[in-house]
């Protein structure tokens, strides 16, 4: 290594002139393109922001032109976020924009069914022409023969813009947890892609408008073809992911799809065969598939990565009929399949809010994700993984290469690469951007004759102080506005919260097959492990993100998508203040015997804007901040209490159920309106959904002795710390 270093030193000695003079044009170039993209970012200044109307929402709400709150965001800044492509590809585009609904001719994209989803419809702007939702766009992919073309893409803003309404006048939130029900959108997209595949009039009519867009699209076989693909790719998504548990609106198991995506693209021919053969009939004994019949399943795909292609064709190949070779399987067959290779995506939580995240140290509910560079790419790259980042991830005899050093595969014979659309500038830049959101404040100003709307200031001060006591050693005030701020996340292990424990638990202990990554080393907090052949996701997932980040964008040619990777690379470490520091509050460290035990706990972090947040715990599982300073009713706890004036009324608890979907705002008890309201219905009796714990305020808090160490608050000191958290 030493003469290596020498030989390098030498080299720059004797071409001191040429080095000198590439990196003063490689800073030029970058500069250049630096300020190119920061006028072009500014190009779409549509003073609605796009926003619309709704005079018939999808939820039977309607609304006025939304308006927007001082976030420090101007239009522009708000559309470029919008509007940015990260590299997600859920479909082709223009597959998109002709698709017709199941039942009807009414496209797909229509506003009010796009508002049923809880998504945001928007107006044609500069960067939107073809009036996306808020968090679609179009993503041009540049890859292989079969991926290259237009695909209409998720953004950062489709979970992470929110709305609040409140008579008729709606606030949107930059950065705001989205209401959307993403898995209702999923299922009736691919139950319309397949309806259109199989009604012959809905056929003609869709290949004849795609074709007639002039784009990636000729002959209506070309479209058939295609179509085919893409509904069973997305058929095999939704099979995938089918649980048990209904996320409804307002929530999302993003970590356990991503997990299951990452396991389909590593996952080889040989170990799906291992599993496949040793699956059983519900008696146990019998073989739900045989050897021959695997075989037949899994012909054509690669023994080390099955790939971009090969598994939709498994899926499809494990529903075809004995009489041809193979097994024939119905969905709980499928979902016998499923849970073999991958895992249940039980834990649903609520979308985080986005401001401070680039001040903050860790993030993730369960601060799985330090913020130090270069974590916030590769928590990125994870994400667009996640939402249907095109992985045309192959694995190959190669010599020496970045990608495979750094995912631990330098020692392997056969590498995977990482070939993929997921766009690292853009991601690069969107963290950036994030840096100057900050959080709402209450909108009473924009409804001064509405007592409900304003603030009482004297209730509030004595809020303050309650907060001080109840809150401030975990929920730190910040200053909102503060360039320099630090948001430290206090974490809490599951024993001492005692909230649901899915989110958690499911990240530590869902595994799923390594692959070409089996026996390979990889770092943690406590020490190197080795992946084994069944490996924890959070493993698995680690290695690819680390490749995914460590190669060039396919789709520019060599010089700028090598000059683009510097960049990426140098911003985040030097634009990012974030340094690595050890984990805040009560909860149980790593050890090399558990060395993902401090994912074993959930993050509280700071308050601000958290009136437009709601509903409340990181599972979404209380739907007021009233309510949530309420206890959960307990067995033996009493039906009847006293007041303060010492008369006996119902006690009172958290609602064991609700309805989400509403966007009406609660003013007195800070949340979204649930009665009388159209949604989906939240119940807290399976786990996954329940809303026990964070009991702070809400019981008495005892030492190990018995000894009262912290009050429940009163009915009148609830509405006044709910009355200080408005201002936060």
């Amino acid at each position: 290594m030493s003469r290596l270093i020498k030989s390098f030193l030498s080299f720059l000695c004797r071409h001191r002139r040429r080095v000198l003079a590439l990196l003063v044009f490689v800073a030029a170039f970058m500069g250049i393109t630096l300020t190119i993209g920061k006028i072009y970012q500014h190009w779409d200044k549509d003073p609605e922001r796009g926003a619309i109307a709704m005079p018939e929402g999808g939820l039977g709400e309607s609304f006025d032109t939304p308006v927007y709150l001082d976030q420090n965001w101007d239009e522009s800044d708000s559309l470029w976020f919008y509007n940015t492509t990260q590299g997600s590809a859920l479909l082709p585009y223009d597959f998109f924009i002709q698709l017709e609904q199941k039942d009807n001719t009414t496209l797909f994209r229509d506003n009010v069914n796009i508002d049923k989803y809880r998504y945001l419809p928007q107006k044609k702007t500069f960067f939107n022409p073809d009036a996306l939702p808020v968090g679609f766009v179009k993503e041009t992919y540049k890859g292989n023969s079969d991926t290259s073309k237009d695909y209409l893409g998720y953004t950062c803003a489709a979970c992470h813009t929110g709305q609040v309404n409140y008579k008729g006048k709606a606030m949107r939130i930059d950065g705001g947890p989205a209401m959307a029900n993403m898995v209702l959108f999923l299922e009736e997209l691919e139950e319309a892609m397949f309806e259109t595949l199989n009604n012959q009039d809905k056929f003609n009519r869709f290949s004849t408008a795609v074709i007639d867009l002039g784009n990636d699209y000729r002959k209506p076989e070309e479209v058939k073809e295609d179509l085919e693909k893409w509904s069973n790719t997305l058929r095999l998504y939704n099979i995938v992911n089918k649980s048990h548990i209904d996320y409804g609106y307002a929530r999302l198991d993003a970590f356990g799809r991503i997990y299951n995506r990452v396991l389909e693209y590593v996952v080889g021919a040989d170990q799906a065969k291992e599993m496949l053969t040793a699956l059983t009939k519900a008696d146990k004994k019998t073989p739900l598939i045989s050897p021959k019949e695997a075989d037949k399943v899994l012909e054509g795909c690669d023994p080390t990565i099955i790939g971009s292609d090969c598994f939709a064709k498994v899926i499809k190949r494990l529903q075809m009929p004995k009489s041809e070779g193979y097994p024939e399987l119905g969905i709980k067959g499928l979902l016998r399949v499923r849970d073999g290779l991958f895992n249940e995506p039980d834990a649903p939580v609520s979308y985080p809010f986005l401001w401070d995240i680039a001040h903050s140290d860790y993030v993730q509910w369960n601060g799985l994700a330090n913020n130090a560079p270069p974590g916030p790419l590769g928590r990125n790259a994870g994400e667009v993984i996640g939402v249907f980042g095109i992985l045309d991830w192959t694995a190959k005899e190669s010599g020496w290469s970045l990608p495979a050093y750094i995912s631990g595969q330098k020692n392997k014979k056969i590498k995977v690469d990482f070939t993929s659309s997921i766009d690292l500038t853009n991601l690069q830049r969107l963290e950036s951007h994030l840096r100057t959101l900050e959080s709402p404040e209450w909108p009473d100003h924009l409804f001064p004759n509405d007592p409900s709307m304003q603030i009482d200031k004297a209730l509030a001060w004595k809020g303050k102080l309650l907060y001080n006591e109840y809150c401030l050693s975990c929920h730190e005030v910040i200053d909102r506005t503060a360039w320099d701020r630090l948001v430290i996340a206090k974490m809490s292990s599951l024993e001492s919260i005692q909230t649901d424990p899915a989110m958690a638990d499911n990240s530590v202990t869902f595994k799923g097959y390594s692959s070409n990554f089996q026996h390979t080393y990889q770092s943690t907090d406590a020490g190197t492990v080795i992946l084994e052949q069944k490996a924890p996701v959070v493993q698995i997932l680690t290695s690819v993100t680390k490749g995914v980040v460590s190669t060039p964008d396919p789709d520019k040619n060599v010089i700028r998508r090598t000059l683009d990777w510097l960049y990426v690379m140098a911003m985040s470490f030097f634009d990012n203040d974030i340094k690595s520091s050890v984990k805040a509050g009560d909860y149980n460290p790593d050890t090399t015997a558990n060395p993902y035990n401090s994912l074993l706990s959930y993050k509280a972090r700071s308050l601000n804007g958290i009136w437009a947040t709601g509903p409340f715990l990181h599972n979404g599982s209380v739907p007021t901040l009233y309510d949530l300073l309420l206890p959960k009713k307990m067995p033996g706890d009493p039906d009847l209490c006293e007041n303060a004036s010492g008369e006996t009324e119902p006690c009172q608890y958290r609602p064991n159920e609700f309805v989400v979907g509403s966007r009406e705002l609660d003013p007195k008890k800070v949340g979204f309106v649930s009665e009388g309201k159209q949604g989906t219905t939240f119940t807290t009796r399976r786990v996954g959904d329940f809303n026990t714990g964070h009991d702070y305020g809400a019981r008495d808090i005892k030492s190990d002795d018995g000894e009262v160490i912290l009050k429940a608050l009163t009915k009148e000191e609830r509405w006044a710390l709910v009355e200080y958290m408005k201002m936060l």
